[in-house]
């Protein structure tokens, strides 16, 4: 590759680094939510859940069907780590909702976070606010909904 090449990556090159990152990542918070006995999508159930959220909502975050959801919830329920409550517009709605043991276990996976912590220890202050100003410019057009084809 040239200099150039190299100075100013492709798009597929950034794609393709992307989600070798997020994989990595990925891999890092199901092993610590593994020593704490969840499931990496129960852990991201958790990781959701900074206010009430419909189950519909979850499914959608999830992007799986919301009969799925219910057997997740379920599990954490039993644990106490979340609780079902009604939505104060509309009671046939469920929201969910973190209990104060939820929140702490979320806390516990993502300081495990062995991996990651030791790949963002590599880089200094200046470094590290570049990466996150970049990241946040790029998080609101991947959080877009992707229309679905009927």
């Amino acid at each position: 590759m040239s200099t150039t090449a190299r100075e100013t990556p492709t798009k597929l090159e950034l794609l393709e680094l992307l989600a070798k990152i997020g994989t990595a990542q990925w891999r890092d918070f199901a092993a610590a939510a593994a020593e704490r006995g969840l499931t990496s999508t129960q852990a991201k159930v958790l990781a959701q859940l900074n206010g009430p959220l419909p189950m519909r909502g979850l499914a959608t975050l999830l992007v799986c069907d919301a009969s799925n959801v219910t057997g997740i919830v379920d599990r954490l329920e039993s644990r106490g780590l979340v609780r079902r409550e009604p939505d104060p517009a509309d009671r046939r709605v469920k929201n969910v909702v973190a209990t104060d043991a939820g929140r702490e276990i979320i806390r516990q996976v993502r300081e495990e976070m062995q991996a990651t912590h030791g790949a963002l220890d590599a880089l200094d202050p200046e470094e590290s606010a570049t990466l996150y100003a970049l990241l946040d410019r790029l998080r609101p057009g991947l959080e877009k909904a992707r229309p679905r084809k009927a």
